[in-house]
């Protein structure tokens, strides 16, 4: 009987009236009867008029259009709840989508690139004592073996160079950036998309190929093919082609330049002498499998290549594989041999906790749709009485709820949009929103479609479920298990959001603690500059004497390495006492005289490098690491054999943070090696401001070095970037742990509302008889301040074990103290009192005489 509605609508006013009317005349239990008499009568006009065709039957359109119009009415009616529901349905859904957003742009990682899918990186296994350590470098000679064995298994196969800083110039236009030697067929294989120029001229080995934002800072709005540019100062290169930036989400998106893998080969002579070296682990190696192979069946063809092509590497049970491209962002961390972390438990974490945040708006909508079920129960009565069944009553709520979530979403949308920038920020993005996508339009409403029947899935099956007799007779109650599953919903809400904070809390202590971790040296002043052309590699003495001299640099040094980094390592270490299966894998930094008194390493046996012992050419300092590696309890004076040449240990010095902060310190040995130096490291004078040694600095500086722009880095910084990832993780987690307590103090606010409301008249009479407030305010909170407490209850052991196998992967890691659970139960109860205390006080101090005259 799709007309009742229409009758519904004409009468619902002229019903509530009434029986105002009739509660005032008779009170309230003598109206009833009276009031369903009333009812009846009012009906049967309206009735009749329906029969001789007043009101034409009407449409599913007609009647979708009635239901939401009865959706407004109610929505305005109900200012407060309906503004709990829609603004917490809002912020569920901002979480929801930004958190979608985050884990699309990590699930999207290399998909610009048009074969990633068949693109992968050569890497290798090696055994050492039972355990097994993989590594993305390999052996230069891998390429040609590659090659000559399994050529026909791949498309391209491609040696790399890793990263780094180059100076470009072109007239006298200057700029640094980032880029990578490569093998000609790079440029096909990462399927660039090449603005001008083609890829094809890059194989001669005096082009280069730029990005177009490169292209732009040199060349402005200028033609740069054939442009002749300048790199490091020493080698001229003709541009060849241009290609479009590379995205964010990509690998290889700082690679701004790209120089030919010969140019690699000239200019560092170690790279040439390692063309036949199998030993040298220091090479990044690419290639694309062929169109009808796998990955499982060419593993199982190259496993063994290092072990066949270099026998005295066979110890080590050297296993070569290829770890495909989409796995590369996902899956970086391995263990023994398989990959275990990486940045996809990240996008699990996230995942769980948009959706959490989402059910938690979803409940409050249930709770307070639920809790006001006795004042709805009045109109499902009167609706079932003139003819409606339950699923015009199901689909009546399910509208209701529907609407608000299509609210809700409009207001996410908008914060979406303006919040979008920060979040960018803070976790090192730059994600779009897909305005223009039809995919995403049609997810979108789908995924609000979606939480509307969520969110009224519970209150439209509760509230179309009443009995009209027992509603209008004024005999319906709620039962005394009623409460259950909104009590049971508090719960879980404050369940989930404790384990959030709990989490969230252990994340930032875990950080704090790694931070306070000794590092090994003094941050304090000291600065580096990468010697990236042929000036400052050949000035680099006279310009550290100049430095000291004039007073800007107490102390100076060279390095192979970055203070916070060790860029190779080596497997050809021998020692006394060292067992023949052991590798001597060693960590190697080439250092000059002055650098440990310029970084400020500890010495912990021994002496430093000194200019008044020649035979410190053929010495070592080690770290704390490198003895315990070696079993050398006193290591002074130990021989130490090395590409055939026997060293000594001078010094033992405490352990360096290089590598992750997290994890255990790399074994390392530092020697006197000048031609391997890559950075200038200095320790400004103190007594010195920091912008006048600075300005001074850049002027010594673009003396011997006038060909490139003066850039530099402190090593403060370079160290804090190791907790980037991790920072960022703690800083969105904070943030949604706090949207998650919001939201569910938010619907704790609305249920302390209503429930004031409908106690108002007992709450007047205890006043009246003598009630304080504060035994008024026991009344209302204790129930909910119980609720809490039983959350706390389920959400402490719950975290603990989460937060204790998380910590797990961590060598270095913090302890899961007392206090964090403690302060967290404090904190919940707090939280829980300050929102509920509102409306119990305000229900509390609201004049007795007023309420009960108006009831």
């Amino acid at each position: 009987m799709f007309c009742d509605a229409y009758l519904i609508n004409e009468l619902e006013d002229d019903l509530n009236q009434l029986f105002e009317e009739r509660v005032r005349a008779a009170g309230v239990r003598r109206a009833r009867w009276r009031y369903i008499q009333d009812v009846l009568s009012l009906m049967r006009p309206a009735l009749l008029r329906s029969k001789s065709n007043h009101y034409p039957n009407p449409s599913h359109t007609d009647m979708l259009q009635n239901y939401i119009k009865v959706a407004f009415r109610n929505l305005v009616k109900n200012r407060t709840y309906s503004f709990i529901n829609i603004f917490g349905l809002s912020i569920g859904m901002t979480t929801a989508i930004l958190v979608g957003l985050w884990i699309w742009d990590e699930l999207s990682y290399n998909k610009y690139h048009k074969h990633y899918d068949r693109i992968a990186r050569v890497m290798q296994h090696q055994t050492y004592n039972g355990v097994t350590n993989t590594t993305v470098a390999t052996p230069l000679p891998m390429r040609t073996a590659l090659q000559n064995d399994h050529g026909s298994d791949f498309t391209y196969i491609v040696s790399s160079s890793w990263t780094r800083d180059y100076v470009l110039a072109f007239g006298e236009k200057k700029i640094s950036r980032k880029g990578n030697c490569v093998e000609p067929d790079f440029p096909m294989m990462m399927s660039l998309k090449m603005l001008r120029g083609t890829a094809a001229d890059f194989s001669n080995t005096t082009s280069a190929l730029l990005s177009e934002s490169v292209a732009k800072a040199l060349f402005g709005s200028g033609d740069p093919l054939n442009k002749i540019i300048r790199v490091d100062n020493k080698k001229h290169f003709k541009v060849a082609g241009v290609y479009e930036d590379l995205p964010h989400s990509t690998e290889f998106r700082d690679a701004s330049i790209l120089l030919p893998w010969k140019f690699f080969l000239e200019e560092e002579p170690w790279v040439k002498r390692s063309e036949t070296n199998w030993g040298n682990n220091s090479f990044l190696l690419l290639a694309q499998i062929a169109a009808d192979k796998s990955f499982e069946q060419i593993n199982a063809k190259i496993k063994n290549i290092k072990a066949r092509h270099a026998k005295e590497e066979a110890r080590f049970d050297p296993q070569a594989f290829l770890h495909p491209m989409s796995s590369w962002h996902l899956y970086s961390e391995w263990e023994n041999g398989r990959p275990v972390r990486g940045r996809i438990q990240y996008v699990w974490l996230f995942g769980l906790i948009g959706a959490f945040v989402m059910l938690l708006a979803c409940i409050n909508f249930m709770n307070l749709a639920t809790a006001r079920s006795q004042k709805r129960a009045k109109e499902v009565g009167v609706r079932k009485v003139v003819g409606s069944v339950r699923s015009q009553l199901v689909t009546q709520f399910f509208s209701e709820s529907i609407l608000m979530a299509s609210m809700a979403a409009i207001i996410a949308l908008f914060l979406v949009q303006i919040s979008l920038p920060l979040f960018n920020q803070i976790a090192d993005k730059q994600i779009l929103f897909p305005w223009h996508s039809l995919k995403s339009w049609l997810l979108g409403v789908g995924f609000t479609f979606l939480i509307g029947l969520l969110a009224g899935s519970y209150p439209a099956l509760y509230l179309s479920g009443f009995r009209p007799v027992k509603v209008l007779k004024g005999t319906f109650r709620a039962g005394r298990f009623a409460a259950l599953p909104r009590q049971a919903l508090v719960v879980v809400q404050f369940t989930v959001s404790i384990t959030l904070v709990i989490g969230t809390v252990i994340v930032l202590r875990q950080i704090r603690h790694a931070k306070d971790r000794p590092v090994g040296f003094d941050r304090a002043g000291l600065l580096s500059i990468a010697i990236n052309t042929a000036d400052l590699q050949d000035h680099s003495r006279a310009l550290l004497q100049e430095l000291e001299y004039t007073g800007v640099a107490i102390n100076a040094g060279k390095s192979s390495s970055p203070t916070s980094e060790v860029w190779s390592s080596d497997a050809s270490f021998s020692w006394p006492g060292k067992d023949p299966n052991q590798p001597g894998d060693l960590g190697t930094v080439g250092v000059t005289h002055g650098y440990g008194k310029t970084v400020g390493w500890q010495l912990k046996q021994g002496r430093d490098f000194s200019t008044n012992f020649s035979t410190d050419n053929l010495g070592m300092v080690i770290n704390e690491s490198a003895a315990k590696f070696m079993g050398l309890k006193n290591a002074i004076g130990t021989k130490i054999d090395w590409n055939n040449e026997q060293y000594t240990i001078i010094g033992m010095i405490s352990d360096v943070i290089t590598g992750s902060p997290f994890m255990p310190i790399q074994p390392t040995v530092f020697m006197l090696k000048e031609d391997w130096a890559a950075f200038i490291h200095i320790r400004l004078n103190p007594s010195l401001d920091a912008r006048q040694a600075l300005a001074r600095l850049e002027a010594i500086f673009k003396k011997y070095n006038p060909g490139s722009p003066f850039e530099y880095s402190f090593a403060s910084q370079e160290y804090d970037l190791k907790f980037s990832t991790e920072e960022r993780i703690g800083t969105l987690s904070t943030i949604f742990s706090s949207l998650a307590i919001f939201i569910s103090c938010l619907g704790l606010f609305g249920l302390t509302l209503f429930f004031a409301e409908q106690r108002q008249k007992e709450i007047s009479i205890r006043k009246v008889l003598g009630a304080s407030v504060g035994s008024l305010w026991q009344m209302l909170s204790k129930d909910f301040l119980m609720l809490v407490v039983i959350a706390c209850v389920i959400a402490i052991p719950v975290a603990f074990t989460i937060m204790r196998d998380w910590l797990e992967q961590y060598a270095y890691r913090t302890n899961l103290s007392w206090w964090i659970f403690v302060t967290t139960f404090l904190g919940a109860l707090l939280v829980t009192m300050l929102t509920v205390s509102f409306q119990a006080l305000r229900a509390s101090l609201l004049n007795p005489v007023k309420t009960l005259r108006e009831q």
